[in-house]
C-alpha cells in the first residue's frame, strides 16, 4: 500500500498541473504562452540544469556516465523509430524527432523530482542535458534537412550546461546567493513548463488517429524496453537507473513541434503535433506503470 501511495504522490503533483494547463488553453484559445517559453529558454531552463547538476550532489564522472547511457538509448530509439516511419512510409527524416527525443524536461524531471528526491532530480537533469543539446543539433537537422550552427551558438540552455560541468570539473563550491536564485528559478521553471506543455496539448490536432497511434505507442512503450534492455545489459541498480527507466519512458517532446513549426512543411509539423498528442495521452496510462516498477525496484 506504501508504495501505491508514493506512486500517487509522484505523479498526482505532475497530472495535476498539466491539468490545470490544459483547463486554461481550453477556456482561453488565445492564451499567450510566449512569456512562458521565452523564460523557460533564457533563463528557467539554463538555472535548472545548473541547479540540480551542481547541488544535487552528481558528480562529474555520474553526469558523464548517464550522458553517454542517454546517447545510447537515443541510438535504440532512432533505429526503432526508422523502421516504423518505414513501415508507415512516413517522412523519415523530418518525422523522426519525436521518435527519439522524449520529454525528459517538462515532465521527467519533476516526476524523477517527486520520485527519487533531489538525487534524482541531478540524474534526470543529465540525461535531459543531452535531449536539449539534440533539439538544438539533430532535431534542427532533421527538421531542417541541413544545419545552422548559428541556432547552437544562440541556444542558451547550452551555456548552462558548460557552466554546470565546469564547476563540477573543477569541484567548485556553489556560492549561496547563486544556489538560492537558481533554486527558486528551477522550481519555477518546472511549474510553468508543466503548465505550458497542457495548454500545448489543449490546441493541437490530430491528423492521423491509426498512424499517430502506432508512433504514440512507439514512443511510450518501446521507449522504456529499450532503457531497461540498456540497464539489465550493463547491470546498472539503485535510485540512478530507475531515473533513466523513467526517463526513457517519457512521451514526445513538444519541443519538437516548435522546432518542426519553424524549418518543416505543414504536413509533417501535424503529423509530429498527432504523435506528441497520441504519445502524451498513452503516457497517463505507461507512466505510472513504469513509475510503480522503478519505485519497486530500483532505490
Amino acid at each position: 500500500m506504501d508504495l501505491y501511495i508514493k506512486l500517487f504522490d509522484v505523479l498526482f503533483p505532475v497530472f495535476f498541473v498539466i491539468g490545470v494547463g490544459y483547463y486554461l488553453g481550453v477556456k482561453d484559445p488565445k492564451f499567450d504562452t510566449k512569456f512562458i517559453t521565452n523564460f523557460a529558454g533564457n533563463i528557467g531552463t539554463p538555472a535548472m540544469i545548473f541547479y540540480t547538476i551542481t547541488t544535487t550532489g552528481v558528480t562529474l564522472s555520474v553526469f558523464i556516465e548517464y550522458f553517454i547511457y542517454a546517447l545510447i538509448i537515443i541510438g535504440g530509439f532512432s533505429i526503432v523509430g526508422l523502421i516504423f516511419l518505414l513501415l508507415l512510409k512516413k517522412d523519415i527524416i523530418s518525422e523522426l524527432p519525436p521518435l527519439i527525443l522524449p520529454n525528459t524536461g517538462n515532465m521527467g524531471v519533476p516526476i524523477c523530482l517527486f520520485a527519487y528526491g533531489t538525487a534524482g532530480l541531478g540524474v534526470a537533469s543529465a540525461i535531459a542535458s543531452v535531449i536539449i543539446l539534440l533539439h538544438f543539433t539533430v532535431g534542427v537537422l532533421l527538421a531542417k534537412k541541413s544545419f545552422s550552427l548559428d541556432i547552437l551558438i544562440k541556444n542558451v540552455p547550452i551555456y548552462g550546461i558548460i557552466v554546470a560541468v565546469t564547476f563540477l570539473y573543477f569541484e567548485w563550491e556553489v556560492p549561496g546567493f547563486l544556489e538560492n536564485t537558481t533554486f527558486l528559478l528551477t522550481y519555477t521553471t518546472i511549474f510553468l513548463v508543466l503548465m505550458s506543455l497542457g495548454i500545448a496539448l489543449s490546441r493541437f490536432q490530430v491528423v492521423s488517429w491509426s498512424k499517430a497511434s502506432i508512433l504514440g505507442a512507439v514512443r511510450v512503450i518501446i521507449g522504456p524496453i529499450i532503457g531497461f534492455s540498456l540497464i539489465k545489459y550493463l547491470d546498472l541498480d539503485g535510485f540512478a537507473a530507475g531515473v533513466l527507466l523513467i526517463q526513457s519512458s517519457m512521451p514526445s517532446a513538444v519541443l519538437t513541434y516548435l522546432v518542426g513549426s519553424m524549418y518543416s512543411e505543414k504536413e509533417v509539423v501535424d503529423s509530429v503535433a498527432s504523435v506528441i498528442v497520441t504519445s502524451t495521452m498513452m503516457s497517463l496510462i505507461t507512466v505510472p506503470i513504469v513509475v510503480f516498477y522503478s519505485l519497486k525496484f530500483f532505490q
